[in-house]
C-alpha cells in the first residue's frame, strides 16, 4: 500500500466515524457564535418596561427574587448580574445540585433565572435556565447535552480525530505540479459540472481555505474537553512552570449572617464606572472563608477585572486585570473569544460561523465522494 493510500484510508475512517459528532458541534457552534447578538433581540425579557429615575437597592431586588422564585427553599441563592445600561433588566440566579452523576447534563443541577426590572421590581421572567435555548445549545457542543464525565470525553476524542482528518485532508488535497495545483484553489464549474465533481470540490476547496480556521476552533475547545490538555498548556504557555493560586479568606471576626451586597456593589460601579456589566457571586454559607467574588465584564475584554471582597466587611482583598496574569492565564482568559472569533471582533465572529458551517459540512461531502465511488464499483461489479 504506497504511503497516500494509507493515508486515503486513514482520512476516510476517522472521518466516517466521527462525521456524525463533527456535524452537530459545527451546526451548534454556528448557531453559538452570535449568541450575545441574539439573546437580547428574541427574549424581551432582557429589557426594562420603563426608564425612571431611581433604581431599587440590589439587595431589595435579591429579596424580591427570593421571595418570587418558588423553588428557593431548595435552592441557593448564587449571584446576579447588573448592566449599566439602564433599558437592561437585572439578572438573578438560583442554583441546587441534584445527582452529579446523572446521565444527562438537566438531572444533574437546577438553575433558576429571574430577570426583574430594576426601577420598580416587577419580575419580567423566572426561567428554567437548563432549558434556555442558547443553553441547550451550549450542551449539545460542549458534551452532547450528557454528564460532563461523559460527554466531555466523546467531545474530544471526536475533535481530536476531526483534526487528525483535516491534517490527513491537506495531505491528500496538497497538489503534485503546478497544473494540478490550478485546479484545486477554485471552483471551475460549468453548466455541464455533474453534481458529484461539484460535491468533490465543496469539500476539498471549502476544506482547505477553512482549514487554519477550524483547527483554532478544534485546538481551542480540547480545552474544555481535557483538563490535562488544558493545564499541559498553560505549563507550556509559562516556560514548564506551575503557579499555585493564592487563596484569600474573609474574617471570620467580623461576621455578620447579611452580606454587605449594596456596600460591594457601589464599590465595584464606583471603580469601574465604564464597565458594561457587573458579575456578582456570592459565596456559599457553609464555607465562613469564602470570599465574595465579582467580575466585571467591558466591551474590550482585555479590559476586564476581578475584585475578590471579603464577605463581612466587604473591604477589597485581590484586584485582577489582564495583565497581571501569567502567561498560561492569560490565554485561559481569552481562549473562549479565541474559540468563537470574538477575539477579532464582528468580522472574527463571521468567520467562525463560516468555519463550524464548512466542518459540519465536510462529513457529509465527505461521505458522499465514499457513497459514490463504492456505488460505481458495485454497479461495474453488476
Amino acid at each position: 500500500m504506497t504511503f497516500k493510500k494509507l493515508i486515503l484510508k486513514i482520512h476516510l475512517w476517522l472521518g466516517l466515524s466521527s462525521g456524525l459528532i463533527v456535524v452537530i458541534l459545527g451546526i451548534t457552534g454556528c448557531l453559538y457564535c452570535f449568541e450575545e447578538e441574539l439573546r437580547p433581540i428574541v427574549h424581551d425579557y432582557y429589557y426594562v418596561d420603563q426608564i425612571k429615575d431611581k433604581k431599587l437597592p440590589l439587595s431589595q431586588l435579591i429579596e424580591i427574587a427570593k421571595n418570587a422564585n418558588s423553588d428557593y427553599p431548595k435552592q441557593s441563592f448564587s449571584g446576579c448580574r447588573t448592566f449599566s445600561d439602564d433599558n437592561r433588566t437585572v439578572v438573578i440566579w438560583f442554583y441546587k445540585e441534584l445527582d452529579k452523576d446523572a446521565f444527562w447534563y438537566w438531572n444533574q443541577y437546577h438553575n433558576t433565572y429571574l430577570y426583574l426590572d430594576p426601577f420598580t421590581g416587577n419580575v419580567k421572567k423566572q426561567e428554567d435556565y437548563n432549558f434556555e435555548f442558547f443553553v441547550f445549545v451550549r450542551m449539545l457542543h460542549q458534551t452532547l447535552c450528557l454528564n460532563s464525565d461523559i460527554g466531555d470525553p466523546i467531545v474530544g476524542t471526536a475533535t481530536i480525530v476531526f483534526i487528525i482528518s483535516l491534517i490527513t485532508g491537506l495531505i491528500l488535497w496538497w497538489p503534485k505540479n503546478k497544473q494540478a495545483a490550478k485546479q484545486r484553489f477554485s471552483f471551475k464549474w460549468k453548466n455541464s459540472t455533474k453534481w458529484k465533481r461539484k460535491n468533490y470540490d465543496l469539500h476539498n476547496i471549502l476544506g482547505f481555505y477553512s482549514m487554519l480556521f477550524a483547527l483554532l476552533i478544534a485546538l481551542t475547545g480540547l480545552v474544555w474537553a481535557f483538563q490535562s490538555y488544558d493545564k499541559g498548556v498553560q505549563w507550556l504557555l509559562n516556560g514548564g512552570k506551575t503557579f499555585e493560586n493564592e487563596r484569600f479568606v474573609s474574617d471570620t471576626t467580623q461576621y455578620t449572617k447579611k452580606m454587605p451586597t449594596d456596600k460591594i456593589y457601589a464599590s465595584i460601579r464606583q471603580s469601574q464606572p465604564k464597565a458594561k456589566s457587573f458579575y456578582l457571586f456570592v459565596p456559599e454559607e457553609k464555607d465562613s472563608l469564602a470570599t465574595f467574588s465579582t467580575f466585571i465584564r467591558y466591551n474590550n475584554r482585555f479590559d476586564d477585572v476581578s475584585i475578590e471582597f471579603d464577605r463581612y466587611t466587604a473591604k477589597p482583598l485581590k484586584i485582577e486585570t489582564y495583565h497581571e496574569k501569567n502567561n498560561g492565564e492569560k490565554f485561559r482568559f481569552i481562549n473562549y473569544d479565541l474559540h468563537v472569533g470574538s477575539i477579532l471582533g464582528f468580522p472574527g465572529k463571521v468567520l467562525a460561523f463560516f468555519a463550524s458551517l464548512v466542518s459540519a459540512s465536510l462529513p457529509v461531502t465527505g461521505f458522499l465522494i465514499w457513497w459514490g465511488r463504492n456505488n460505481k464499483k458495485t454497479n461495474k461489479t453488476k
